[in-house]
This record gives structure tokens, sequence and C-alpha cells, in this order.
């Protein structure tokens, strides 16, 4: 595990027991006793990781304020809107563009297409990522399995076509992604496979600016299905592309952080890191 990888487990573990803790409201000394580290120490690597301290940053996480956050707007695209982009949000400066496969192309599996792939660290654990020249095709955290277990599930998805390891060339995308702040947008491509609902979800949720978050049933709003709750719950969770189609940003209209395919405190993670980010360009 490298220095980051074990930093972020660490912060994940705070987050983990603040949020489970937060109305005892415990001191620095009892959270940094949960990392088994000195009060000194761990406020360094948290305010660090995060940008404020571990109990500024657990504020954004609560119920209450999440669920004001919900109500700022009526819809996604007024939110999307609010911030003058289309998609994604001025913090990252990322544009993303999705190219669905063609039909042939789903049922023949990615057959002929040339995928290189590679693990690469990131402020929320160690990520694979897997693209062609055309595009990114997948993106997920590695959770408690191994690597190699995460490579299988992309290949049973792109069952025919050729993939090898190529660190360099995903090493650049991920840079892109997790620690590139440029003035200049940076287009990103994601190469997916999925029915036509699932593409417009996912679509849907790249209108979601960072340090935003929205509901279930404004999504189902927002593509002319309100009704389909259930079913657009579904489509997220098989969102092939996670952080970059942010599904960690749909929570429950109570306020509740929910589910999350790569874990409920990433999900907590990655949506006060954002919070906290668009807080300062704000302020800025």
């Amino acid at each position: 595990m490298t220095p980051s990888q074990l930093n972020y487990e660490r912060v994940a573990q705070a987050i983990e027991y603040l949020s489970r803790n937060f109305r005892e409201q415990p001191d620095l000394p009892a959270v940094a006793a949960q990392v088994h580290l000195s009060p000194e120490h761990f406020q360094r690597i948290f305010t660090e990781w995060a940008g404020v301290s571990p109990k500024k940053f657990t504020q954004y996480l609560t119920i209450d304020y999440l669920r004001s956050r919900i109500h700022q707007f009526d819809s996604v695209q007024e939110a999307a809107d609010a911030v003058g982009f289309s998609a994604q949000s001025r913090v990252y400066d990322l544009f993303v563009n999705i190219e669905g496969v063609t039909p042939d192309e789903f049922r023949r599996r990615g057959k002929g297409a040339h995928i290189r792939y590679g693990f690469h660290p990131t402020p929320f654990g160690e990520c694979f990522i897997a693209a062609t020249e055309r595009g990114i095709c997948g993106l997920s955290f590695v959770n408690d399995t191994s690597p190699q277990v995460e490579l299988g599930r992309f290949e049973q998805k792109w069952a025919f076509a050729q993939v090898e390891a190529d660190q360099d060339f995903t090493r650049k995308i991920a840079e892109t992604i997790f620690f590139t702040n440029r003035p200049q947008a940076s287009n990103l491509t994601l190469l997916l496979q999925g029915t036509r609902f699932q593409l417009k979800v996912w679509e849907a949720l790249l209108k979601i600016p960072a340090g935003s978050v929205s509901t279930y049933e404004q999504i189902a709003r927002s593509i002319g299905r309100p009704t389909a709750t259930r079913a657009v719950g579904t489509a997220i969770g098989s969102n092939p592309v996670g952080y970059l189609i942010p599904c960690h940003r749909v929570i429950r209209k109570a306020g509740q952080i929910g589910e999350y395919h790569w874990g409920e405190t990433r999900k907590r993670a990655i949506i006060g890191w954002e919070m906290v980010r668009e807080a300062v360009a704000v302020a800025v």
C-alpha cells in the first residue's frame, strides 16, 4: 500500500467514525485514536487531504446540511445552469461527453476494440481505469477485493476486446481526472455500453455540479420519467465509469447518503471533498 493509499484509508476510517458519532461531538484526540495516530499527526494528514479540519468536513455531511443542498434547486438542470455549465463544474474544469457504443458494438461486446488499462492512486483510494483511443470505457475504485478481481469484472463486459495493461497510457488520464485543475477545460469522452435509458440517466448525472447533490426523484423528472425512480436507481448502480459520471452526487431525499457501489464511506468522502472545494472556489 502506497503512502497516499494509507492516508486515504486513515481518512476513510475517521469519516466513518465521525458519521456514526457526530452528535456526540468527539474531540480530535478521540478521532485520532480511531486511526492509531497522535492528534497532531492525524490533524495534519486529514487537513492536507480535505482542506479543512475533520469537524468542519463532517458538518458538510450532516443530514440537515445535505437536505438543504437538495432543496437548493428545483431541478438538476437548474443546478447546472447556476454554475454556468451544462456538465460538471467550475471546480474541476472538466467537460465530459458520452459516446454510446453502437447496437452492433454492444452485441459484439467490444470485438475488435483495443482497450488499455491501469491501476492508479487517487484521493479516494486506488482506481482502475480502462480506455481506448476513442474514450474512457471503465473507471472504478478497488475496494477490499484484489485489483485482478476488478479487472475480471471489466473483462466480462468487454469479453471480445483486446485488453492489455498500459500504465503510461492510463496514468495521463488519471492525472487529468484527479490531480489537474487546468485554466482551460479538458475534454473527456466516455465510450459506454448501455441501453438508451441508461445513457439518458448517465447524461443527467453529468449535469449535477460538484458540490451539489440531487435525488433519484429529481433525476427521474429531469429525463421525463417521473415514475421511473426505481429504474433510475438501477441505471445509476450500473454506472461503468465511476466518479466522472457522478453517481456519488445522488442521495436520498431525506438527506441520507444512501448506497454506493464502492462503499458508503467512499461516497461520503467524495461528496464532502467536493463540497469543501466548491465552498473555497465560491469564497475566492
